[in-house]
């Protein structure tokens, strides 16, 4: 790319996406460096499949149900800058303390500590890039998530060198994630937002107002959430997998390396397929995909199988992570879509909590295969209600 049309590409967007961008990076590789390890960690420190269901669920409850009450705040305070700089603090703090972990109930408390700074920053830095020009502002979202799935990828991908060829226990990496994340801040200085005033707002969660198609799939989709346990357990199975400890430890996490790299490949393409197809369609099939995921996982530990399952998975994600959200503003206008999507949220938030618990409850007293037979046959459920609604 030449200057010239580096700066064509760039004109609109300001200097404020880029930064964040950076941020994002930065913070994703922290991030993903730890990912894939907690799981096993969390076992490694007498943590049961109850427990890794507990922490797993509640963090991703909290980063959920914050993400709607930061962006309800910013909008009334007029200030973004501040939760964006406290939510990566935060984050870095944490991953920093899950260093000196020495028993499960620590991680139980920094995990959800974690994903609290994830809620309090995301909408509020979202708010700060749609600042840029309306013509430009698909392509700073676009430059943003670029970055911020890049430092996903490499992130995954140092654990596993860090690993397998350095040989490094789990509180170092975490350490060094943890200093990652605190590097990340530093471009958060130079980020400016434009002043605003602060607003009388009223924070309207409800389904009163609601027209009916959009309460039918959000029934749908909170019954789905229910199945959708926590990433953790597909992490376990394949350590149950490999009777070389060594290999226990190293092969689960190249296999996440392979789910992130699927699911930043299909993440467009899903989106573009939802717009020609009908995001309706797009969900079914990604439903129905998770139910054949898990049935897989339950079924084989064979790691040929694993790879295939680890990039169903991927996809999978890459289908309904975008879909959902796009298909619930769809089916709302747009003076109700604020409160519509706060609602949503919240219902997967409170839903997600649930889902692990069980999915872990199942894992620890009767087999890890009846987690995944749980998550299958939730997936089915969930497609088949979707099929037969005329929710378009």
């Amino acid at each position: 790319m030449n200057r010239k049309t580096e700066n064509r590409f760039l004109q609109g967007i300001g200097i404020n996406v880029l930064l964040l961008g950076i941020v994002s990076f930065l913070t994703d590789i922290s991030s993903e460096m730890i990912h894939p390890l907690l799981p096993m960690f969390i076992v490694a420190l007498g943590g049961s499949g109850l427990v890794v269901g507990i922490i797993g669920g509640l963090g991703d409850s909290i980063t959920s149900i914050l993400t709607v009450l930061s962006g309800y705040l910013s909008d009334r305070s007029g200030e973004r800058r501040p939760f964006v700089f406290s939510g990566y603090g935060i984050s870095s703090i944490a991953k920093l303390l899950l260093a000196f972990s020495t028993q499960w109930w620590h991680v139980l408390i920094l995990r959800p500590l974690e994903r609290a700074g994830k809620g309090l920053r995301t909408a509020p830095r979202d708010a700060i890039i749609a600042e840029s020009e309306r013509g430009v502002r698909g392509r700073a979202f676009g430059i943003h998530r670029a970055m911020d799935t890049l430092g996903a990828i490499m992130g995954s991908i140092m654990a596993f060198i860090l690993l397998w060829f350095l040989g490094m226990r789990f509180e170092t990496i975490f350490l060094l994630a943890g200093f990652i994340g605190l590097l990340a801040l530093i471009p958060l200085f130079y980020v400016r937002e434009r002043r605003r005033e602060p607003k009388k707002l009223t924070l309207k969660i409800g389904l009163g107002a609601l027209p009916r198609e959009f309460r039918v799939f959000l029934l749908i989709a909170t019954v789905f959430a229910l199945g959708n346990f926590t990433y953790m357990f597909f992490i376990l199975r394949a350590q149950e997998s490999f009777p070389d400890p060594r290999m226990a430890i190293a092969l689960p996490v190249l296999l996440y390396v392979w789910f992130n790299i699927v699911y930043t490949i299909f993440s467009i393409p899903s989106g573009i397929l939802s717009d020609k197809i009908g995001r309706k369609n797009v969900l079914i099939m990604g439903y129905s995909l998770f139910g054949f995921t898990c049935l897989g996982f339950a079924l084989s530990e064979s790691f040929h199988v694993l790879i295939i399952l680890f990039g169903l998975y991927g996809l999978f994600f890459a289908l309904v992570d975008g879909t959902q959200r796009a298909f619930a503003s769809d089916l709302i206008t747009e003076d109700l879509r604020g409160t519509a999507l706060g609602t949503f949220h919240t219902a997967i938030a409170f839903a997600t909590l649930p889902a692990s618990v069980i999915a872990g409850s199942l894992w620890q007293y009767i087999s890890p295969e009846a987690t995944f037979f749980y998550g299958s046959g939730i997936a089915f459920l969930s497609a088949i209600l979707l099929l037969i609604t005329d929710t378009e």
